[in-house]
């Protein structure tokens, strides 16, 4: 056989054939290699760095199924929105890059300790005993599509970048001029005189008529309609449903506690007067008059005309002090004992303790129910990926609830809600769940038609759900007798409404036509009422939060009226009180470091984008488009 196969391999016949097969590689095989030489398979290039497909496309689905999840898991993004998002990863990995060749080009290295360190610290990769956990850090690895030394590559990475970035925002801080108009501006405080109208107060109104709530109830059709209702089935996956299944070991318990045991520890806290003067003799003097009986008040009138500060803090730790020799001083003193003066950063300080709370510890027995249901929980988000890809093939085999195997760990629901997650009675449906993940679940359900097969979507907070719709129950007008009595109630608070609104605006007329809101308040017989000082930034006890942002738009003398749920006010601004930086340094310190953070994050900003810059990166701008499209 063999030599009448090399006998055929010499005649002409073969020869034709072999030229035929050459021809066709040639024209096949060899054009497609001739025409991918030179072609970049990367999406951009940065510097030396290349950014390739697989590291963008990975990028690009994590975005992608955020965006997702932002859309309620039932619509995919269009292409405009994948456009939209293939531009903001690309930029954001081609900062990392522009980044990470200046942390090459200055040779600043990780060393492999340092690494070390900074993997074993991440709080997800410690199992029960609060210390590292090889098959923990395996297990989560696993489930984000990491192998370890890609991980330890980006660790790495990051580590340096954020050297680099560290660096740069050393010595940031705001100018004191900055900072003195920043507290000006969140430390001023108002004052103002109103009169309150409220709509209980007004005339009774008239009786309505028939007629009148005829068509009271005819206008307002979507106000006297029961919404739409679904009656629902559903089943949802999450750490805490997965949770319930699994057994913690009381070791393990115990092991946790011992190792998180400051977390079980309430420490003492002081209630605390300090006056903060800048030499010693102030100090001195200051302390003699508290001493000899001066009370809060007179101290700090003292101390503001000695040119001191005073402040009280309450309830606080020795951490939460401003500057450590003064609170080490105050938990070594007294309570109710004049202490002082002592030297600190701040200047001299003279305190009072007015108050001590006892610290307190929680005992393992205390604490075991909370450790157990923590530790199950960790331990469930090792195993949720897993099972949810069950619970996917489970649903992608039948489409049908009822049918799941019975070691998911899924919790099942079933019942009859609208769309803010109501049941007919009015009260909210006891999904399980965080609130997201309940308005996710009800999202999906009144996006769905009758008896669609359910589908595996993911929800917020490493969670996932599936949902079935078995009947709706659409919107309808409630009938007139069912609504009679509301509908004459709602007729008589609108008509009480309206009265006072009346007077409202007809005492703001009078204000604004050149008399003042106590002449007008007193002519309309009407009692003016005063506003403790009111602060920007937080709630005044005693003081609508509808007045603040409205009397902080006030000049001086002017006056205006808003409306508040069951009242109005006319409101006028009687006062401004601006705040002395030089009294407060406790206030001015927290501005201070606030801005010094926010300059930080801008220097930071600023020092990418000049790197961005400076590598010019190229982009394959068609590898872009084409990776952008489903």
């Amino acid at each position: 056989m063999l030599s009448l196969f090399r006998r055929f391999l010499s005649t002409w016949a073969a020869r034709a054939f072999f030229l035929v097969l050459i021809a066709s590689f040639g024209l096949w095989g060899i054009a497609d290699v001739v025409r991918n030489v030179g072609r970049d398979s990367a999406v951009a290039t940065v510097g030396d760095r290349k950014i390739e497909a697989p590291e963008f496309q990975e990028a690009m689905r994590t975005q992608l199924a955020q965006v997702s999840r932002m859309l309620g898991g039932k619509t995919e993004p269009t292409p405009a929105i994948r456009q939209a998002v293939a531009g903001q990863v690309l930029d954001r990995l081609i900062v990392q890059a522009a980044i990470q060749n200046e942390v090459s080009r200055l040779g600043i290295v990780v060393p492999d300790e340092a690494l070390r360190a900074a993997v074993f610290d991440i709080p997800a990769f410690r199992g029960a005993g609060g210390t590292f956990d090889r098959a923990r850090f395996e297990a989560l690895l696993r489930n984000n599509n990491l192998t370890e030394p890609r991980f330890l590559d980006l660790m790495r990475s990051d580590l340096g970048q954020r050297q680099l970035m560290e660096a740069v925002q050393v010595g940031a801080a705001p100018p004191e001029v900055l900072t003195a108009q920043v507290f000006a501006f969140q430390r001023e405080t108002r004052t103002a005189q109103y009169v309150e109208l409220p709509f209980a107060a007004a005339a009774e109104p008239l009786v309505p008529t028939e007629a009148d709530l005829q068509r009271a109830y005819d206008n307002n059709g979507d106000r006297y309609s029961a919404p739409e209702f679904r009656r629902v089935k559903a089943v949802i996956l999450s750490p805490d449903t997965v949770a319930r299944d699994i057994e913690v070991p009381d070791a393990d318990i115990g092991a946790y506690y011992e190792q998180h045991k400051a977390e079980y520890v309430s420490p003492e806290k002081r209630s605390v007067e300090v006056v903060v003067a800048q030499d010693e003799t102030h100090a001195k003097d200051l302390a003699t008059a508290w001493i000899a009986g001066a009370d809060w008040d007179a101290v700090q009138k003292a101390a503001a005309a000695a040119g001191a500060s005073a402040a009280s803090l309450d309830n606080a730790t020795p951490a939460e002090f401003p500057a450590p020799e003064l609170g080490q001083a105050v938990f070594a003193a007294p309570a109710e004992t004049v202490t002082g003066p002592i030297q600190s950063a701040l200047g001299w300080q003279v305190f009072r303790v007015t108050g001590v709370t006892a610290g307190s510890e929680r005992s393992l027995a205390q604490s075991a129910d909370e450790i157990r249901a923590k530790l199950a929980r960790e331990r469930a988000l090792d195993q949720v990926y897993a099972r949810a890809n069950k619970l996917e093939d489970a649903l992608s085999a039948s489409g049908s609830l009822d049918d799941l195997p019975g070691d998911l760990g899924v919790a099942a629901v079933t019942g009859t809600l609208d769309a803010q997650g109501n049941t007919p009675a009015g009260q909210p449906a006891p999904i399980p769940g965080s609130p997201a993940l309940k308005q996710a679940l009800v999202t999906a359900a009144f996006a769905l038609g009758k008896n669609e097969p359910a589908r595996m979507t993911e929800g917020p907070d490493q969670s996932y759900f599936a949902v079935s719709v078995e009947d709706i129950t659409p919107a309808a007008r409630k009938p007139f007798a069912a609504v009679e009595a509301q509908l004459r109630e709602d007729w008589e608070r609108d008509a009480r409404r309206k009265e006072q609104e009346r007077a409202a605006a007809k005492l703001l007329t009078a204000a604004q036509a050149g008399s003042s809101l106590d002449d007008a308040a007193t002519i309309a017989g009407l009692r003016l009422e005063r506003t403790p000082p009111v602060a920007r930034a937080q709630p005044t006890p005693g003081v609508p939060t509808e007045m603040t942002e409205p009397l902080f738009n006030l000049k001086p003398g002017e006056t205006t009226m808003i409306e508040a749920p069951e009242t109005f006010y006319v409101v006028s601004l009687a006062e401004i009180a601006a705040p002395d930086a030089a009294a407060d340094p406790l206030g001015t310190a927290q501005i201070r470091t606030a801005l010094t953070q926010a300059i930080s994050q801008d220097i930071e900003l600023t020092v990418a984008a000049a790197l961005r810059t400076q590598a010019k990166p190229l982009v394959n701008r068609t590898l872009l488009d084409s990776m952008a499209q489903p």
